[in-house]
């Protein structure tokens, strides 16, 4: 079992930057494929970004550019920056982590961007 913890969304205006930070609680961290995906109000849940224990790197177009996803193995913590916000980035940002089949997930911060 992994358990995983979000933290840094917030209000911010556009234009505007965040990092969100999710923290595991696994000592083979590394090994987790790791993403993150939002989910607006009305709206299904989309993938964001994600980052391969190798650290290979994918992003949904909409982003591109604008967000990164790091990941540092030393502190089991998955990063998403993001940068240049947009009201349509408002959402629940969720963190997850998937191995061999099996997938764990957090509960989310809240990302606002409002004028």
């Amino acid at each position: 079992q992994v358990q995983l913890v979000e933290s840094g969304g917030g209000l911010v205006q556009p234009g505007g930057s965040l990092r969100l930070s999710c923290a595991a609680s696994t000592s083979t961290f590394s090994i987790y494929d790791m993403g993150w995906s939002r989910q607006a109000p009305g709206n299904q849940r989309e993938v964001v970004a994600t980052i391969s224990s190798s650290g290979r790197t994918n992003y949904v177009d909409s982003v591109k550019g604008r967000f990164t996803i790091s990941r540092d193995n030393e502190k089991n913590t998955v990063y998403l920056e993001m940068n240049g916000l947009k009201p349509e980035d408002t959402a629940v940002y969720y963190c997850n982590a998937g191995k061999y089949g099996m997938e764990y997930w957090g509960k989310g911060t809240l990302v606002t961007i409002f004028s």
